[in-house]
C-alpha cells in the first residue's frame, strides 16, 4: 500500500519539532487523563510552533486543547469510551481498516512489530503495535525521511478515519487531518466523505447486539500452528525488506522558523 508524497525541505532542524508535534497529536488520541489535562498549555505551546500545519489547523488543534483542560475528566472518558470502544468505524488500530479480522492482519502486526524491534522502539504489552498513538510515537523516533514515507502508507487510512471522525462531530478527527498536512495529503478526506455519509453506523445498541451474536472463532492446534509459521516468516521478510533501500519521501516544508523553545523536551 505504498505511496508518495511529495514535498520539500525545512530549513531549521525539522526533524526535532516535527518528532514532538507527532508525540502531541499521539496524545491527543489516546485515552484521556488527567495528566493530558496539565499539560494542555505545554501542547498548545508545541502545536503553535509546528509550522507545517496551516494556522487554522493549529487554532482548531489548541482550541481542543484548552477545552480538554476545562472540561471534566469523566465526561471526556466516557466521550472517548462511546467514540472508539464501541463498533469498529473509528478504531485506532490501523490494520483494522485494512485488514479487518483477517489473516493477514495478524501478518501485518507481525511485520510491524518486527520493524519496532528491528528500529530499537519497546513497545509497551498492553498495546497492539498497530494501536495509531503508539504509531506515532514509534515515528517520532524516526528521521524526516522515514516519517514521510510512513504517513505515505497510512493516508488512505487516515483520510478514511478522518472522514469518519467528522461525520461523529469529534475534535479527534483534527489528529489525522494534521497528519494528513504534513505531507501535503488533507485533500484526501475529501474523497472519503459521500461514502462516510451512507455508512450504517456500527455503534448504535442495535449493531453492537448483532456483533455479539456472530458465531464465535474456534481455535485448533492446527491454527495455532499456522500462527507461529506466520510469525517466524513475519520476521524473515521484514529482514529482507531492511535490505531493501527505503523510497525517498519527505515532509512538508516549514514556511516560518520555528521557535527555539520548541526543542525542549
Amino acid at each position: 500500500m505504498s505511496q508518495t508524497a511529495a514535498i520539500g525541505e525545512s530549513t531549521i532542524d525539522p526533524i526535532e519539532h516535527t518528532s514532538l508535534s507527532l508525540r502531541v497529536l499521539a496524545r491527543l488520541l489516546d485515552y484521556p487523563t488527567a495528566e493530558l489535562q496539565d499539560a494542555a498549555p505545554e501542547l498548545i505551546e508545541i502545536i503553535n510552533a509546528e509550522r507545517r500545519l496551516p494556522a487554522p489547523q493549529r487554532l482548531a488543534l489548541s482550541d481542543w486543547c484548552r477545552r480538554l483542560a476545562k472540561t471534566d475528566l469523566l465526561d471526556l472518558q466516557a466521550e472517548y469510551v462511546g467514540l472508539f470502544d464501541r463498533g469498529k468505524a473509528t478504531a485506532l488500530l490501523l490494520f483494522e481498516h485494512v485488514h479487518g479480522e483477517s489473516r493477514d492482519r495478524g501478518q501485518a502486526m507481525v511485520d510491524l512489530l518486527a520493524e519496532y524491534e528491528a528500529a530499537g522502539f519497546v513497545l509497551d504489552a498492553r498495546e497492539l503495535p498497530d494501536y495509531l498513538p503508539v504509531f506515532l510515537e514509534y515515528l517520532s523516533t524516526r528521521d524526516e525521511e522515514e516519517i514521510g514515507r510512513w504517513l505515505g502508507e497510512i493516508r488512505h487510512i487516515l483520510a478514511l478515519l478522518a472522514a469518519r471522525l467528522e461525520e461523529r462531530e469529534a475534535d479527534h478527527a483534527l489528529v489525522p487531518t494534521a497528519l494528513l498536512s504534513l505531507i501535503g495529503a488533507e485533500g484526501d478526506i475529501q474523497a472519503h466523505r459521500p461514502k462516510v455519509k451512507e455508512e450504517k453506523p456500527d455503534h448504535t445498541a442495535e449493531a453492537l447486539d448483532a456483533v455479539w451474536e456472530e458465531e464465535a472463532v474456534r481455535f485448533s492446534a492446527q491454527s495455532d500452528e499456522d500462527c507461529a509459521l506466520q510469525s517466524a516468516e513475519g520476521r524473515r521478510r521484514a529482514e529482507r525488506k531492511n535490505e531493501v533501500a527505503s523510497q525517498t519521501v519527505r515532509i512538508m516544508p516549514a514556511p516560518d522558523a520555528v521557535p527555539a523553545a520548541i526543542a525542549r523536551q
